[in-house]
């Protein structure tokens, strides 16, 4: 199985598989939490998946409460906040384990990824950031405090998306 054919449910509750969500498009993959002291990173996800939506990138919003239980909320609890406090149109999965025996099958294949500093492993905290290629192929990883404008990310995601 390759990271696009994992099953994954999104946050309505439909069954799909990561392939289906991003589209055969590249796609940032971001653990997501509502009570988190970088929930602001939303309004610079949002704006990042609104600037190369035209070239045929994603944001792909994965919510998980596994760090100080700050994504609490139901599925419909969180779309609500996302859609209302933060503007975001970018797709979002179900919450996910994204460490420890119970990880999801997507994040099982993407903490094999190192960062910057050639670390790999679990991911450190909320809003840890995996870019993907439109074949499911991992680039770059960046920690939680590189924020979704920072210089890095954007230079990653124009070198993938300047061919689209």
């Amino acid at each position: 199985m390759t990271l696009l054919d994992a099953p994954i449910t999104r946050l309505d509750g439909t069954q799909t598989t990561l392939g289906k969500i991003t589209g055969g498009r590249p796609a940032l993959l971001v653990n997501v939490a509502s009570k988190c002291g970088l929930t602001p990173q939303y309004t610079a996800l949002e704006q990042l998946h609104e600037t190369y939506a035209d070239r045929g990138f994603t944001v792909v919003g994965l919510p998980c409460n596994q760090f100080g239980g700050q994504e609490p909320g139901t599925s419909g609890e969180i779309a609500d906040f996302c859609s209302l406090t933060y503007g975001v149109t970018f797709p979002m999965t179900e919450k996910v384990d994204v460490n420890g025996d119970g990880r999801h099958p997507v994040y099982a294949a993407l903490v094999a990824t190192t960062d910057e500093d050639g670390q790999a492993g679990d991911v450190e905290w909320n809003f840890e950031k995996f870019l993907i290629t439109g074949d499911g192929e991992v680039v770059s990883r960046f920690r939680p405090a590189v924020t979704p404008d920072d210089a890095r990310v954007i230079a990653a995601v124009e070198a993938i998306t300047s061919g689209s």
